[in-house]
């Protein structure tokens, strides 16, 4: 009687975790999804009374189609790029940051105080004091949720949450007050920065895009073939195995968060000194979660992730010049990015799980 009763209770329709598939299987499968996404976007494009295929032209051609278009798609690649590569660090360890946009966000804050009040320091010494600045204010931003984590096993994703709306209201305190430029004009806003304490420019682009290349080779390695990033993976898949092998949980989650949002902060620096030339609510701008979604597509792996937001850069640079171009709504080209992204997304579920209908048991089994 207790059987039937539980079985009663099983779902119809459940997901359970799939065997893991060849790499032939999962490239296929992300191919048939990127062809569904497009097909798709192409419904909804002649839903709109437009033709997708000159649609999809324009958003190619439109984030290449001069030497200026390139420089801002490679600019809006930066920030994603180094903030993915930071979160893919705590992910890895299965410690889910979700506080991307406040280490961002805190980095430029810190790195704004050199940049404000010390800009009459030599030059490149000024961009060291700033950067060092900026991985420490990210650095701390992500040691706070790690150390409650580690002391109180608090919940990690809604403490880095929580954080993000903290670090905002920092900077319009500081907008508002201590940092308010006086030649605003009653506007409360803080004064731009001075040439000195702005980012060099290689090759038309502020040299972001060389530290983000850097940082690629270096978490590659950090994470493939050190002794650290081999803890990270291994507490990552079990605590109790790492504790068992002699690893010190805690100080590898403290090191990792401090890694993880101290890269996040140097992509502060470079958003408020190399794009916004000033310390803005905006330095974040939504990268931090974007972040987020680049690091699963990419699987956790830093070249992966130099591809993903590279395409996600151009789909970024490419809708704004389809909606330019033909006069779309905002809105409209987001629809568009998300009906491309929730048939990639749903690709990634399709690797790893699986539905099932009715029950798995054997009922041969059931009825013993």
């Amino acid at each position: 009687m207790n059987n039937i009763r539980k079985k009663s209770k099983e779902p119809f329709i459940r997901t359970v975790k799939r065997a893991e598939r060849s790499k032939i299987e999962i490239m296929n499968l992300r191919i048939i999804a990127f062809i569904l996404a497009l097909a798709a976007g192409g419904l909804f494009i002649i839903f709109i009374g437009y033709n997708p295929l000159e649609l999809y032209g324009t958003i190619v051609s439109g984030a290449f189609r001069s030497k200026m278009a390139i420089q801002a798609t490679i600019k809006i690649m930066i920030p994603l790029l180094m903030s993915s590569l930071g979160v893919i660090l705590a992910f890895k360890m299965r410690f889910w940051n979700i506080g991307a946009e406040g280490q961002i966000i805190m980095g430029a804050v810190f790195s704004s105080y050199f940049a404000l009040f010390h800009s009459n320091w030599p030059h490149f010494i000024l961009l060291a004091a700033m950067f060092l600045a900026g991985f420490i204010g990210g650095g701390l931003w992500g040691l706070i949720p790690a150390y409650f984590k580690t002391k109180f096993n608090t919940n990690e994703t809604l403490f880095t949450l929580m954080l993000n709306y903290i670090a905002l209201h920092v900077i319009s305190y500081l907008r508002d007050g201590p940092w308010k430029d006086p030649g605003s004009s009653g506007f409360p806003k803080i004064a731009r920065f001075t040439a000195n304490a702005q980012l060099d420019k290689i090759l038309g682009i502020q040299f972001g895009w060389i530290i983000g290349l850097f940082l690629v080779a270096v978490i590659f390695i950090y994470m493939i073939y050190t002794k650290h990033g081999y803890e990270i993976g291994v507490v990552g898949e079990s605590q109790s195995t790492a504790r068992y092998a002699g690893m010190n949980v805690k100080k590898v989650v403290i090191r990792t968060m401090l890694l993880s949002g101290g890269i996040c902060g140097i992509t502060g620096v470079i958003q408020s000194a190399g794009s916004d030339m000033t310390l803005a609510s905006s330095v974040a701008g939504g990268v931090g979660f974007t972040a987020i979604i680049v690091a699963w597509l990419a699987n956790l792996n830093p070249i992966g992730i130099l591809l993903v937001s590279f395409l996600f850069s151009v789909l970024e640079k490419g809708s704004s010049v389809m909606q330019s171009t033909y006069g779309l709504s905002t809105y409209s080209a987001a629809v568009l990015q998300g009906i491309i992204l929730f048939f990639i997304l749903g690709s990634e579920f399709f690797i790893r799980y699986k539905f099932v209908m009715g029950s798995s048991r054997h009922r041969g089994g059931a009825k013993a």
